[in-house]
């Protein structure tokens, strides 16, 4: 009890602007969600929940939060159903939660958009820690300037999250944001997947699981290339990582 108390102050010391930010916790395990609220209550959010995906998905829609904490074992509506519903109407981050364990599992998630994976069993303070970062990339807190980034046409604001391009916007999540702005913030430098994934996780590596950052990749070429197949301005360095074409 006294770790606990412990964290939950040291929680509450760092204030990167996020309280009381609404989180959705979609998950079937009572108890599990019972642990995760009391965390993330006392680290400062306001948490909803929901035991079933399509209530899950009913509860996101009436309550609009802020950041998705998704099972993908879900009865009603399978957990990846429920993502593939929010990235068709909103950019609202989204940390998937599962004991699925295949590669195949965890690539279908973050190509449908999600920002962030864990898997069963994890620590409670660790989901915290995962949803700060993810929210910290959502506001933009963590870029490393305010800056407006211009290359290859691109118009990128970190300040106000927007991407341009001749006058054509792109609607980005937070994660697919922070990748383009480090790719045209240097363009030509070749980037390894390790180094854009400490990018998208605000210096920190989790699980090492570098090829979460191909399908985020992939996600971002089917936004912003003419033809996401022969990509213009993201390119692969076969056997390195990517880099940005610029001007």
């Amino acid at each position: 009890m006294g770790t606990y108390a412990s964290f939950a102050r040291q929680a509450n010391l760092l204030d990167y602007n996020l309280a009381m930010q609404r989180i959705l916790i979609i998950e079937d395990e009572a108890e599990l969600v019972k642990v995760l609220r009391s965390y993330l209550e006392q680290a400062g959010f306001e948490v909803h929940s929901s035991y079933r995906g399509d209530t899950g998905l009913e509860t996101w829609r009436s309550t609009h939060p802020d950041l998705v904490i998704l099972d993908l074992n879900l009865p009603g509506m399978d957990g990846l159903d429920v993502a593939r519903t929010i990235r068709r109407q909103d950019d609202t981050p989204i940390i998937m939660v599962t004991a699925r364990v295949e590669e195949t599992d965890r690539l279908i998630g973050l190509e449908l958009g999600a920002d962030d994976y864990i898997s069963k069993p994890y620590s409670p303070r660790e989901v915290v820690a995962r949803v700060r970062t993810v929210l910290r990339r959502a506001t933009g807190s963590v870029q490393r300037g305010t800056a407006i980034i211009r290359s290859a046409g691109f118009e990128i604001n970190p300040e106000n999250h927007s991407v341009i391009q001749n006058g054509t916007s792109f609607d980005l999540t937070p994660t697919e944001f922070q990748l383009l702005t480090a790719l045209a913030s240097a363009p030509g430098r070749v980037f390894s997947r390790l180094q854009l994934l400490e990018q998208t996780q605000d210096g920190s590596a989790y699980e090492g699981y570098e090829r979460t950052i191909d399908a985020h990749i992939k996600n971002l070429r089917s936004k912003i290339e003419p033809d996401p197949k022969q990509p213009r301005y993201i390119l692969t360095v076969f056997g390195v990582g990517y880099k940005f074409a610029g001007d």
